[in-house]
């Protein structure tokens, strides 16, 4: 019999003390994980068990013995502290923020952010590593700015897989259950009571889905969930675990976040103008928004895109194509086949949405290709990695240069009251004010870190090592404990470390890419580095390699059997089940930040970041974010952003960087003390490391930046196009329809230039250009010099557009566009003509096979 089909089921919630009630209503807003004091009034509880749960307050409510409860209840210094962490949030969530004063009116602005994982904190395990914690602290700093913003995700049971060692060093997989009952969530209700659900249709199967809500400060954050009796066994999977499963169940989740979110919004009542999606995984969602406005409008898919387009946002982090989601046609068939027809689309045309070259049948659909043809905003997330995905995704726009490709970069940052500890805010507050927790990205305040006492300085970082240290022997024990490890070996645990040595720290997911034994390249080398009498080095080692990756869990191993060394047995570390709790530890009290990836390939990075808001240096391959971040004085480079063929050889030169920089230059940085005992070269580093980063390297910066680039330029364009019954919008395909219909007849004719063999810098050349225009109007045409220095093989780099203006007629349907070049700088030069449809309103408008080089 199956008994869970006639069990009658019932909630039971935490019974407090109504003098104790402000817990319940702290404990469900996740502001109180990036608030000091708060985390303070959940430990004073019952500081075991608050570890025992996992820091988490919801749970640990539930479990607390009412006489605990009554004890608190009479404790004057507790009631007291909980009152003071009730008001701050009360303020929190009432004050002027750097929206508010932006926007005084509410205009109906309001984003919605999509993302497949969130890492808010280590009591919700809904994320796997970077990509969800950039999300996480992404809604964080939304909340302080005040953003209208929501979140939207999915809710797994399981999430992503815990870790654990076993004697040998094999990592191993287990996957907990999360009981969203004691988690801090809600479950979205009707007025009457009954849970919010909505219907999904996938492959012909009616999957019924309901919405919990994660508050994060003043964000809420709404996750999707399968798990309901009424479905099928393998539509209650679908959110079982974070990245399990095939390909099919990868795009069943894919539509759930991103078709399934969409409707959960309209369903809550809510309708963002502007949508973001963190990835391609949540790509679909463009395809919802325009049937939504299709069939509330009335409008054809050529006229409703339009308008989704203008207000969608996309942001890529993978820099290979093989970390993009690929579906063969046989799944978009099952799974969308009704849905694209829905549309108004055939099978070619929904098809050729998501392959580069619309016409390669071979070509199979990737989800970021589908982004990139219906977002109107698109970036990289650093500098270095906008090149490379301009460069991997330059067939999707094929007539337009490099540099002139619609896909910016705004690089990651890390929402710094997360991941900053204690005592380093307490020495900021203390020399810097208050004004960096309001406004992080104040340069100016940044730079009365030079006013900071040294000795002050040092003190702090140090408890933050000592921390580490402490923490890590506790964890390591149990580590040994749970493999069966004999007392002897336990023992060793309480001797591992040195709370007054150089430590490094190296913690990140074990994919091969990032070389996670390249420290262990030559270990002779190694040993007497670690092992030198009078500068001795230690270094912690935490991370995941997926389930599936063989590779990266031999590299786990290789560490593990190492550490187990006597000669690297006190000296070397690796912490299991590597989460944002030892990833806080870490970078809080780490002295060097190690980061190896093989450039490019490390799209941008955060660990680095957070470690320079504790003080901590880094010392990197020159990729990703640490491009912009090395400055010469504040962390270092290992190599110069070389880029070598042969792996083996590119391992062995920056290996040996490694330790070079190692041996000659930081650790006898490190150790070179005044009679003090205090490092003055260590912490010039320091101060300049963060005067320089944390006013760059934050979520304030990166989601102001986002608004100001995108956000508030889509909801604009989003609005423009839908006014007067989505007049523009129409206008717009009708106008496109027109360009494609005509396009075939224009032509560039004539191209006079007059100069000379060699110009003088400063001179200027004429130019005049004769293009055959047929019925198209001149005010519809964009004519302009493409023009720049050429490179060795004749090439134009870094190119700019000089505007041509109509001059003459000549002849029927022919006419003279002229202008000038500018000629500033020295050297062989180049120029190309460019013709592009200009629309009345929008301007010119890029469209495959709607532009003419010549």
């Amino acid at each position: 019999m199956n008994f869970s089909k006639i069990l009658h089921r019932f909630t039971v919630t935490p019974s407090l003390p109504r003098e104790l009630a402000g817990l319940q209503r702290i404990a469900y807003n996740l502001w109180w994980c990036w608030e000091p004091d708060a985390i303070e009034l959940f430990t004073r509880l019952d500081p075991e068990l608050w570890r025992e749960t996992r820091h988490n307050p919801v749970e640990m409510l539930g479990i607390l013995q009412q006489t605990t409860l009554e004890v608190l209840k009479a404790d004057e210094g507790f009631i007291s502290h909980l009152a003071m962490v009730e008001d701050k949030l009360k303020e929190y969530l009432a004050a002027k923020t750097w929206y508010s004063k932006l926007h005084r009116e509410d205009d109906g602005f309001r984003v919605a952010y999509f993302s497949m994982e969130f890492g808010l904190h280590e009591s919700l395990p809904i994320y796997s590593g970077g990509l969800g914690i950039l999300a996480g602290d992404h809604l964080k700093s939304a909340s302080d700015l005040g953003l209208p913003l929501v979140g939207v995700g999915l809710l797994y049971r399981q999430g992503y897989f815990r870790q654990y060692l076993n004697i040998e060093g094999w990592q191993q997989e287990f996957y907990p259950e999360n009981d969203f009952y004691n988690l801090p969530l809600h479950l979205e209700r009707k007025p009457d009571g009954t849970p919010l659900l909505l219907d999904l249709d996938l492959a012909g199967n009616r999957v019924r889905v309901q919405i919990w809500r994660a508050q994060v400060g003043r964000i809420p954050l709404y996750l999707l969930d399968t798990n309901l009796e009424e479905n099928a066994l393998d539509d209650r999977n679908i959110t079982t675990r974070l990245y399990g499963g095939d390909q099919e169940m990868r795009i069943r989740q894919e539509i759930l976040l991103s078709i399934g979110g969409v409707r959960a919004l309209h369903l809550l009542g809510i309708t963002p103008h502007v949508c973001h999606m963190n990835e391609g995984h949540a790509a679909f969602l463009s395809l919802e928004r325009t049937r939504l406005l299709m069939e509330e409008r009335k409008l054809k898919f050529s006229e409703a895109i339009e308008a989704v387009r203008a207000g969608t946002v996309f942001t890529t982090h993978t820099p290979v194509e093989a970390g993009i989601d690929h579906f063969p046609s046989d799944l978009l068939d099952k799974y969308l086949g009704r849905y694209y027809r829905s549309l108004g689309l055939s099978r070619e045309e929904f098809i050729s949405l998501g392959r580069q070259n619309p016409r390669n049948p071979h070509e199979t659909f990737c989800m970021a290709v589908l982004a990139l043809k219906l977002t109107g905003h698109a970036n990289g997330v650093s500098e270095l990695h906008g090149q490379v995905s301009r460069k991997m995704w330059k067939n999707v726009w094929p007539d337009l240069p490099e540099e002139h490709l619609p896909l910016t970069s705004i690089t990651n940052g890390v929402h710094n009251k997360t991941w900053l500890s204690r005592e380093m805010a307490r020495l900021l507050i203390r020399y810097l004010g208050t004004r960096w927790l309001e406004d992080p990205t104040d340069a100016s305040v940044w730079r009365r870190v030079s006013r900071i006492p040294d000795t002050e300085l040092w003190r702090t970082h140090k408890h933050g090592r000592e921390h580490l240290v402490d923490y890590a022997r506790k964890r390591l024990k149990d580590q040994l404990c749970q493999v069966g490890a004999t007392a002897k070996e336990i023992a060793v645990a309480d001797e591992v470390l040195d709370p007054d040595i150089f430590t490094i720290g190296f913690a990140r997911r074990f994919a091969t890419y990032k070389r996670g034994t390249l420290l262990l390249h030559d270990l002779e080398r190694l040993s007497r580095i670690v092992n030198d009498p009078t500068r001795p080095v230690q270094i912690v080692f935490a991370g995941k390699a997926h389930p599936a990756d063989h590779q990266g869990k031999e590299l786990i191993r290789q560490i593990v059997q190492l550490s187990h060394q006597e000669r690297f047995r006190h000296r070397i570390v690796f912490l299991e089940d590597y989460d944002m709790s030892v990833a806080r530890h870490l970078v809080q009290g780490v002295d060097v930040w190690l980061n190896t990836p093989l450039r490019p390939l490390e799209a941008s990075g955060t660990s680095g970041m957070k470690v320079a808001f504790n003080g901590g240096l880094n010392m990197s391959v020159l990729d990703g974010w640490w491009c912009e971040g090395y400055r010469g004085n504040n962390g270092w480079a290992i190599g110069k952003g070389e880029v070598y063929d042969d792996l083996e050889y590119q391992n062995e030169v920056e290996s040996r960087a490694i330790y070079d920089l190692l041996e000659k230059e930081i650790v006898p940085l490190f150790y070179d003390r005044g009679s003090d005992g205090i490092p003055r070269g260590w912490i010039a580093c320091m101060k300049a490391s963060l005067m320089s980063l944390c006013p760059t390297f934050s979520t304030d910066r990166m989601v102001q930046q986002y608004s100001e680039t995108f956000y508030f330029t889509a909801f604009e364009q989003w609005q423009k196009l839908n006014e007067n019954d989505s007049a523009l919008a129409k206008d717009m395909a009708r106008w496109k329809e027109k360009m494609h219909r005509l396009w075939h007849h224009v032509r560039i004719e004539q191209v006079e230039a007059e100069m000379s063999q060699d110009i003088l810098a400063g001179s200027k050349i004429p130019l005049r250009a004769k293009i055959f225009v047929d019925e198209i109007p001149l005010e519809e045409l964009a004519v302009d010099a493409y023009y720049g220095v050429l490179d060795s093989r004749g090439s134009i780099i870094g190119g700019e557009l000089i505007p041509l203006s109509p001059s003459a007629p000549d002849g029927a349907g022919a006419h003279y566009f002229s202008g000038e070049l500018d000629c500033r700088f020295c050297g062989r030069h180049g120029f190309m003509l460019r013709v592009m449809p200009k629309h009345p309103v929008q301007g010119p408008i890029y469209e495959p096979s709607l532009l003419l080089w010549g």
